[in-house]
């Protein structure tokens, strides 16, 4: 699962207005946000089971922050999974090395993986900025999940998620997709607040249940 992978093909096109109607629905609360928080980063997290379009919705959501003239950072959860079973030991450091700091206007830092290499990665700093999106699994279900501004939970069927997922990155993805899918179903057996805003990626449907904390 290296960070350098590309985004699930996709549920986002420019073919498909209705789709990026909901980009710019999504852009709208996190300006909103922007205003209203002084001194560090609004936090939003992408999060969902494999295949369910986190990459590419926060790749999505850059492009219309950047300009509207924020400055804005993502940290890909892919960095800080230590391999395969590294799933649930992911978050604790994500809390308090990452949305800790940064929610206190102060930078953040994490170990990387090195994913090609199987073994730790460099140390990775990240300075407070206007927006900070975090995706991946997990990014929502943290234990710190109150410092979060604003959350978005994907999802799909199984079947449509494995396709792009193999799609995305088979010959790696696909002798483990069974063990990061029983990993994804534990800790979400454990806790999954309720996020602000669910999207199904096969229909584009949102479901607004609530806006910021």
């Amino acid at each position: 699962m290296p960070s350098d992978r590309r985004p699930a093909p996709g549920w986002l096109t420019d073919a498909d207005p209705t789709q990026l109607d909901l980009v710019r629905a999504l852009v709208q609360p996190i300006l909103a946000l922007r205003s209203q928080v002084s001194g560090r980063p609004v936090l939003v997290a992408v999060d969902g089971r494999s295949g369910s379009g986190k990459t590419e919705l926060a790749a999505t959501l850059t492009g219309p922050l950047t300009t509207a003239g924020l400055d804005v950072t993502t940290v890909h959860l892919d960095d800080l999974y230590h391999g395969w079973s590294g799933l649930a030991a992911a978050l604790g450091p994500l809390c308090e090395g990452v949305l800790s700091p940064l929610s206190e206007g102060l930078p953040g830092r994490y170990e990387s993986w090195d994913w090609h290499r199987h073994q730790a990665g460099p140390v990775v700093e990240i300075a407070p900025c206007d927006v900070v999106i975090v995706e991946g699994v997990g990014a929502h279900a943290v234990p710190c999940s109150d410092l979060l501004d604003l959350s978005l939970w994907l999802d799909a069927p199984a079947p449509v998620r494995r396709e792009r997922a193999l799609a995305r990155d088979g010959d790696v993805f696909a002798p483990h997709w069974e063990q990061w899918a029983r990993q994804e179903e534990e800790l979400l057996a454990e806790r999954q607040p309720r996020a602000d805003v669910r999207i199904d990626t096969e229909t584009g449907i949102a479901t607004w249940d609530r806006l910021g904390r």
